[in-house]
């Protein structure tokens, strides 16, 4: 556990926190661990990590509106991020899983890996105060945030569509609202919506390049 918490650059008062933290259920219900899994810690964790982005987003772009606030947070927050941050630390190799878990694949699968990031945060704060998780937080996703630089991508539609899939709850769609010129020389405007929220808007002369530049405009929003 030293170990880990050198690469996690905080040291526990209770180590019992990131014991319980890297406990995944299949672990605990197959030892019967007394204190149980992740699964509280990552109800919680979730909401501190929501909050502690939304503040920074919030304090750092007065400008931006609240819908593109909250595209910016779901995509600093979703599972894909959490999951390289966790890969960043090397928290796979710390899991606690159940033999099954563990010869499935488990140490690396996304959706455990983002849960234990989650987990992590939320046992940093019971140990050491919001300000503790806050720089623990922040010191993920703020180069996520400010160092990632727009892609040079032939098919942003496709890239978007990477993203959004990681989530499989969300809905992406392509909506044209606008044409004109004349037939030789149209103009398209697209919007693509994010469960039914606009996201992205682009124009061109075919509605394909119409799309494109609206799912262009949706990477850029969400940080990529």
């Amino acid at each position: 556990m030293k170990e880990l918490e050198e690469k996690l650059q905080y040291h526990f008062k209770e180590p019992r926190y990131l014991k319980t933290a890297l406990t995944h259920s299949s672990y605990a219900n197959e030892f019967h661990v007394p204190g149980g899994s992740n699964e509280r810690l990552e109800f919680l964790g979730d909401s501190i990590l929501g909050a502690v982005v939304a503040d920074y987003l919030y304090r750092e772009f007065p400008k931006l509106p609240e819908g593109e606030l909250t595209k910016k947070r779901a995509a600093l927050v979703c599972e894909k991020a959490c999951c390289g941050f966790s890969q960043k630390i090397g928290v796979g190799d710390y899991l606690l899983l159940s033999h099954g878990e563990q010869n499935s694949g488990g140490r690396s699968r996304s959706s455990i890996l983002a849960d234990a990031f989650e987990s992590i945060t939320a046992a940093i704060y019971l140990d050491g105060g919001i300000q503790a998780a806050r720089t623990f937080v922040l010191r993920y996703v703020l180069p996520l945030l400010h160092d990632a630089k727009p892609k040079t991508l032939k098919d942003y539609k496709t890239a978007l569509q990477e993203i959004v899939q990681k989530n499989p709850e969300d809905h992406l769609e392509y909506v044209l609202t606008g044409e004109s010129g004349p037939d030789h020389e149209k103009h398209f405007v697209v919007e693509v919506r994010l469960d039914g929220n606009a996201v992205g808007k682009g124009g061109g002369r075919s509605k394909k390049e119409a799309e494109q530049q609206a799912a262009r405009e949706a990477l850029k929003l969400m940080g990529y």
